[in-house]
């Protein structure tokens, strides 16, 4: 029994054909759609590139580019089939390539939704590289003078502005290394001599942050530097008292601020994955119910459409039983190609009387 076994006229034949020609328009618009929000997140995770390890992340706004490209390229063909479809004459070129485009329709909707998938489950992959990217950023914050790296200082402290974050994973983490350059440290001083003996690696550690860290909300004026240092404060406990810096780190600000825009564009990807998928069944009703007509001369007869020509079961089953068959034919042709050689590699054995 066929699948989704629908009868038509001559009048509903062309309402679909219609109604197909205006669905692939909408998805081509949709296309540009995907297309855009793929270029527009790469230029987002371009911008901060100098704090991403590795350019995994890139996978995302690559395949919503491709996917935007090769919508606009499948639904323009579509829309000129069913455009043809109308006039029989026309139609009749199109019909030899009806199958395999409808194959390839299903394989770009697997795409589809493989890349809907993708937009959700990227969420751990860019938390590493935003972890590992972050912290050698902060490493090099400090490296003002350094060719290919005396941008760092910029891009760290704007990034803390505009995310209202610190540091990786939070603000005692540039109490872990030295982020003031050896340029502008008195090394004359005994506090900075005491400060680099005291340190196994010699650098210049602190309970400071940059001022990027401060929040300009807080009513008390910024207080970056003796940060666990009660007494160098007046009225001031680090512990109990809520700090006039940003708590949260910039790794998960950025975390949530990409993977909030991948979601979205993920539930859009989901979207225009269902409507594909009512596009390319519509077009395979149209397929079939034009070559079910049992008169071709006349085009106002009755004709019947489907999905699938037998059951979704008989189906899976006659393709397992296909590639079975591929599978024998591949190994009786190994064996022949086996005995041939066995064959030829026979020594001739000649007859003497």
């Amino acid at each position: 029994m066929a699948l989704l076994k629908v009868k038509f006229n001559q009048k509903k034949r062309v309402k679909l054909a219609q109604g197909l020609w205006l669905m692939n328009w909408f998805s081509v618009f949709a296309g540009i759609l995907v297309f855009s929000m793929g270029l527009f997140l790469k230029i987002e995770l371009r911008k901060r590139s100098e704090v991403m390890d590795n350019s995994e992340s890139h996978l995302v706004p690559n395949s919503l580019i491709l996917v935007g490209i090769l919508s606009c390229a499948f639904n323009g063909f579509a829309g000129k089939i069913c455009y043809d479809s109308l006039d029989p004459a026309k139609f009749i070129k199109w019909k030899p390539l009806l199958k395999p485009y409808l194959a390839l329709c299903f394989v770009f909707n697997i795409l589809i939704f493989f890349v809907a998938l993708i937009c959700f489950l990227m969420r751990g992959s860019l938390d590493s590289t935003l972890a590992q990217g972050l912290k050698n950023g902060m490493k090099f914050y400090r490296d003002t003078d350094t060719p290919g790296r005396c941008f760092m200082k910029k891009t760290i402290d704007m990034l803390q502005i505009e995310f209202k974050c610190c540091g990786n994973n939070g603000y005692k983490d540039w109490f872990e290394i030295q982020w003031i350059s050896n340029r502008y440290l008195d090394f004359s001083s005994k506090e900075v001599k005491d400060r680099i003996k005291s340190n196994v690696d010699g650098r210049y550690l602190v309970d400071g942050v940059p001022f990027s860290c401060c929040n300009p909300s807080s009513p008390r004026p910024c207080i970056q530097y003796q940060v666990t240092n009660n007494s160098a404060h007046y009225s001031y406990d680090y512990q109990t008292e809520e700090l006039n810096l940003w708590r949260r780190g910039c790794r998960e600000a950025l975390l949530s601020y990409y993977s909030s825009m991948m979601s979205s564009m993920g539930a859009v990807i989901l979207l225009v994955w269902l409507f594909e998928m009512s596009v390319m069944v519509g077009l395979r009703l149209l397929h079939t119910s034009l070559e079910s007509i049992s008169n071709p001369e006349d085009p106002e007869c009755e004709s019947e459409g489907w999905v699938l020509e037998n059951s979704l079961k008989d189906t899976f089953k006659s393709a397992l039983e296909n590639l079975k068959k591929l599978g024998k034919f591949n190994q009786v042709e190994a064996g022949a190609e086996g005995a041939e050689g066995e064959e030829g590699g026979k020594p001739a054995i000649t007859t003497v009387s």
